[in-house]
Parts: structure tokens; sequence; C-alpha cells
């Protein structure tokens, strides 16, 4: 499939995605609920639409929240450029609000139009904001299999109950049990049969999902061993973590594009052997206008970080033709991309040859293109 086209899923199997986001985030503490505290000066919630997003072949992605933060989830979908989402107004508990998600496919009176029906739902967290495709993919297919799937991890620590006088009364053997974990999945009608039938008591105080569907659809799901960063933000430390998390994925790899002369190379490759010490680099030297393809193989690594070194006055052009691919890549829906534009002035002259009328074109696109996510900065070198 291209990058950013739209398509189904692995065996052509339609696919959509409800992502609860009511909480309090009482554990958190503050009066800002979770999902909507920013990291990186993105609101949890985007990173975790972003996500589903990205994934072309899930249709619609459903944003459950409380009545009182309709108005802030949609300024956030406006703001960062949202597609394919619908948001809900969610129940008093995570159940209610699940169960108002999945009527937006079958109820008329939860939505102003009713969304195609999926064969599969995917269930997310709106506070687990790293997931990729891949373990997404496992959990579809299995629930497309077995009706219902679930992501999983080891226990970290082990689990034990108390007896009423607050002793111990027993533990259970780690080795034998599973973290429940998101994303998880099923075939639409079967979760969506077993919320029909569900007590007031389970959508008050339950919180399982592969347990409504096995208790009132005798579905037993299938489990998929997910990888470590599907864990749920819960508390203010967590918040920090994510943080750490996201500015490690950005600083993994730089890609640098040398586009000068010749003569001028020495300067893109000093620039790559002294970046080689602290981080992942990979080295190209073409023109963006006559070859294109050796960048895009850097895409699906997922690069978020670039360096176009240039000795033309002004190379905007060919830098808007690196910005269309990367917006056609999907790359900077989830996380900013930094592209750093390195002008070698080479002329005689003392002073610098880019004048104010250049300064203002650099600005003016370096505006618009904040828009798509793609932060650029500029760096002019006075080279002899």
């Amino acid at each position: 499939m291209e990058p950013g086209s739209r398509g189904a899923a692995p065996d052509g199997v339609s696919v959509s995605a409800v992502l609860p986001a009511g909480g309090s985030g009482e554990r958190l503490g503050g009066a800002t609920p979770k999902q909507f505290c920013a990291v990186q000066g993105r609101p949890l919630v985007s990173y975790a639409v972003r996500a589903m997003e990205r994934i072309s072949w899930i249709s619609d992605i459903i944003v459950v929240v409380s009545p009182e933060n309709i108005e802030t989830m949609k300024t956030i979908i406006e703001k960062y450029g949202h597609k394919r989402v619908t948001v809900v107004e969610g129940g008093i508990t995570r159940h209610r609000s699940i169960f108002n998600g999945l009527k937006v496919f079958a109820e008329n009176e939860f939505s102003s139009h009713l969304l195609q029906k999926p064969e599969v739902v995917i269930i997310h967290d709106a506070v687990r904001p790293f997931v990729e495709e891949d373990i997404v993919s496992k959990v579809v297919m299995a629930a497309k299999e077995h009706g219902a799937a679930g992501a999983i991890r080891p226990l970290v620590s082990t689990v034990i109950a108390s007896a009423a006088d607050g002793c111990l009364d027993h533990s259970l053997e780690r080795a034998r049990y599973r973290a429940s974990e998101m994303p998880q999945a099923f075939l639409f009608d079967i979760i969506y049969e077993a919320y029909q039938q569900c007590t007031d008591y389970d959508l008050d105080y339950g919180t399982e999902c592969l347990h409504l569907a096995l208790k009132y659809c005798k579905t037993n799901a299938k489990l998929v061993e997910g990888t470590a960063d599907l864990w749920k933000v819960t508390y203010k430390w967590d918040l920090y973590a994510a943080e750490s998390i996201i500015k490690d994925n950005l600083s993994q790899q730089v890609c640098v594009i040398t586009n000068v002369k010749e003569t001028h190379a020495q300067v893109g490759f000093l620039l790559s052997e002294s970046l080689k010490s602290q981080i992942k680099v990979e080295a190209i030297s073409i023109s963006l206008s006559k070859n294109d393809s050796h960048v895009q193989n850097i895409f699906p690594g997922q690069c978020y970080n670039f360096v176009c070194i240039n000795d033309k006055k002004c190379a905007l052009q060919e830098t808007q033709q690196l910005v269309d691919m990367l917006e056609k890549s999907n790359i900077p829906l989830l996380y900013p991309v930094v592209l750093i534009l390195v002008h070698l002035d080479i002329s005689e002259n003392n002073s610098f040859n880019i004048g104010m009328e250049d300064l203002t074109t650099i600005k003016k696109f370096a505006r618009e293109t904040k828009k798509k996510n793609i932060l650029v900065y500029g760096l002019l070198i006075q080279y002899k």
C-alpha cells in the first residue's frame, strides 16, 4: 500500500476504532483530565488519535468524551488537523462510554449520521499514546478469526489477595497470569450484542471488554503478546515518562541531505561524521529535484530529523518537494518532523547574500509547514 493511502486491513476486513476518553483523571491529580494534559505541547489524546489515524485501513475513529469536554475535543481535532474522527458524548462509566461509541454504528440518535458498521471494531484507551500498526493489525486479524482478541503483557508484580482482617489470604502464581492491555478488537456484532445484554452492574462496575464477550457471547478471546510500550498513562510521573519516550523517539536518527557542488560537499561529510558519535545518521548526496527515491527509502524507517545542506541562494522549491514527500509518508501525523535548512554562502563578499525578501519568504514557508507538524529552522553559513 502506498504511504498515506486509505485501504482495507489485511484480508480486506473493514475496521473502525472507539477511543474512550471520558475519564476524570483522579489518580493523576490536578484539575485537567489526563487525556487532555499536554505532552510536548500536544494533548495526550491527540497522540492516541494520531496513532490510529496514521493506519490507513481504519475507516472511522470514535472519540468518546464527557459532555463538558466535547467542545475541547472538537477544538483539538481542528487544531491538529485530525481526520476521520467523530466525537461522541460518553456515559458515567467506562463501559457506558464504550457502549455509546459503538452505538454510532447502529443507532441514529448517537450521531448526526449513521456511520457504516465495520466488521471489526478496535477499542483503545485514549491515554495509551504509544501503539504501532503491527500490534493493531495482529489484534484485528485475531479478532476476525476468534471473534475477540486483546493485547497482553507479563505481570510485573505478584498479585495477592487479602483476608477480611487485612492479612495475606493467598497469592497467585505470576507465571500463569498476564496483564490485560490495549488495543483490543472484536467482531462488531459480538461486542455490540454483549453490551446490549449487559446488566447495570456490569456497565457500572466492570472494566474488561474481553470478559463481556466471554460472559454474554461465549467468545473466548485470542490473547496477543504486546510490546512494552502499550502502557497506560495513569499517574503524574507517567506524563514525564511519556514525554521522555517521545523525545527519545525523535532523536534516534537524522537524515543529512547534501545538495551542493562537489567542491563544497566536504561540509556535508564533516557534519555527518560529527553526528555519528551521537545518533544514527543517514547521509544522502543528491538533488531532490532529480531523484527522490533515496529519500523515500528513509521514510519507512520513521526518521523525524532532516538536515538539508544547499548552496543555492533560495532552495525553497526543492525543500517544498521534501515537505510534500513527508506529508505523503504520514510521518508528521504522530510526531513533529524537524527540518533544518543549512545554506552555504559561497560569495566572495564579506556580507551574507540573502536579503530581507528571501528571509521573509523563508519565515512564511516555516509558518505554513508548522501547521503540518513540520518544524523548519534555518542556518546560514558563510563558506570560504
